[in-house]
């Protein structure tokens, strides 16, 4: 391996949304820092399942379920 061309891993605090922490290797800032996330997966939709509902803006769910109304298996008919 090149020496120098790799950033300087070391050690952060991270502290969640909800105010818990833990401690973990990062290249962000320097040793000891600590970084404060505004979104985490403790609290981000994507991750919690919120947003279920879809919204069909434009129609778009509309055209989509017109398109592929008939797609599917045929039954098949007994000889």
């Amino acid at each position: 391996m090149k020496e120098g061309i790799h950033p300087n891993l070391h050690k952060i605090k991270v502290v969640m949304t909800d105010g818990t922490e833990f401690e973990t290797r990062s290249t962000w800032g320097k040793e000891g820092d600590t970084i404060h996330l505004d979104i985490d997966p403790k609290s981000h939709p994507a991750w919690i399942g919120g947003g279920k509902k879809l919204i069909d803006s434009g129609g778009q769910l509309s055209k989509f379920g017109k398109r592929f109304q008939n797609f599917g298996l045929k039954e098949k008919k007994d000889a």
